[in-house]
């Protein structure tokens, strides 16, 4: 039997988690209805998890509420000017491939033309001698059958010469028809950069000044404190909701358990560690439950090993927020991310991009926080990760 696995499922309509159930794993058909039983029990589990998330953020302050709004658009935006950029350069690509064809092609048109032309006034001079003379005028049999065939053979490489001229030509018609195509496309695509990147800007103003609002209300230590209190014990009501909604889910079999990849798993970003695990974070004796890593601003986050993802939204103190569950207990979390790549319910494999480096949640520069849990409980990542 391959191992099981538990997780829950957030914010995915009826037909995609059944989809996403139903086909991720394969199930045998002798077993579907028991997928199907599973996703009724795991839609009864959304709806609670929903319903505390949605309590624990009407807590939320007015700044804390912009702060939110902006940087789910700025987190959207962000992954659509990446995906629309990844198009231009697709369409540019093809392009090119199309000028190349183009001019394959004209060169081959050009040739067969001269040769047609020398082909018919080869034909033309025959015909002023008249096939039947010609062959009247031999005096051996064998003589006459040569004539025949190189008459024959003529003709048909005559007509081979022609067809391959009009496909050429047809050729021509179709990369002529997909070069406008492609371009029009592409300028189309360029205006929504355009458009996307004015959006950005003006998010991203949005953002400074909720994140100027928020700090004009910390106006001491104390409340700092307080805030960061605040934020961790969402974090924490957060997992402990993912906990109580896990079903129990068939994995694929070849899956690896994840504690027998301790110590050899690559870390989720390239970028400096500017902390410690368990090191004080300040005032108040709060410690930090994982490590923070510096990198450029848009640098892809990866999956650290197989799992399933089963939170990918913001969250009060940590921004943009992924998190995967790597059965048997243990999660990875994945915050302050500019943009998230994947959605809930999607299955993936170490090395698979999650999100890209942001500052969200309120940081001043772009960084990743990065956790490990095993049952609830944060691990040193720094014993599982190379």
């Amino acid at each position: 039997m391959p191992p099981r696995h538990t997780h829950p499922a957030h914010r995915l309509p009826a037909a995609i988690l059944a989809s996403l159930l139903l086909a991720s794993p394969a199930w045998p058909e002798g077993e579907e209805e028991q997928a199907r039983a599973n996703l009724a029990q795991l839609q009864a589990q959304i709806k609670a998890v929903t319903g505390q998330l949605d309590q624990a953020r009407s807590q939320l302050s007015a700044e804390q509420k912009q702060l939110r709004d902006a940087e789910r658009r700025l987190g959207e935006l962000q992954r659509n000017i990446s995906s629309n950029l990844d198009a231009i350069s697709r369409t540019q690509a093809e392009l090119a491939s199309l000028a190349s064809r183009r001019q394959i092609l004209e060169s081959a048109r050009d040739s067969q033309q001269v040769r047609i032309g020398t082909e018919l006034r080869a034909a033309w001079q025959m015909g002023q001698q008249g096939t039947f003379k010609v062959l009247l005028s031999q005096e051996s049999p064998h003589t006459v059958a040569r004539a025949m065939a190189y008459y024959r053979y003529f003709f048909q490489a005559r007509n081979e010469l022609v067809i391959a001229y009009r496909a050429t030509l047809a050729e021509l018609a179709t990369v002529a028809t997909r070069s406008k195509a492609a371009a029009t496309e592409l300028a189309e695509q360029q205006i929504q950069l355009q458009s996307q990147r004015q959006a950005l800007l003006a998010s991203r103003a949005e953002r400074e000044q909720a994140i100027g609002a928020l700090a004009a209300n910390i106006s001491s230590k104390d409340d700092e404190l307080q805030q960061l209190e605040r934020d961790r014990a969402e974090l924490e009501q957060l997992l402990n909701s993912i906990k109580q909604a896990i079903v129990e889910i068939e994995l694929p079999s070849d899956y690896k358990p994840f504690a027998s990849r301790k110590g050899g798993m690559a870390w989720p970003v390239d970028g400096r560690r500017n902390n410690s695990f368990g090191s004080s974070r300040g005032a108040g004796g709060m410690r930090w439950q994982g490590i923070n890593l510096s990198a450029e601003e848009g640098t892809p986050v990866r999956a650290i090993h197989h799992g399933r993802v089963v939170f990918a939204d913001w969250l009060r103190g940590s921004g943009l927020l992924l998190i995967v569950d790597h059965g048997d207990g243990y999660m990875s979390l994945y915050a302050h991310n500019q943009s998230l790549l994947k959605e809930v319910g999607e299955w993936v494999a170490p090395g698979t991009p999650l999100s890209t480096i942001g500052s969200s949640g309120g940081l001043e520069r772009a960084a990743l926080y990065f956790e490990i849990r095993k049952d609830g409980k944060p691990l040193d990542p720094v014993a599982w990760c190379r």
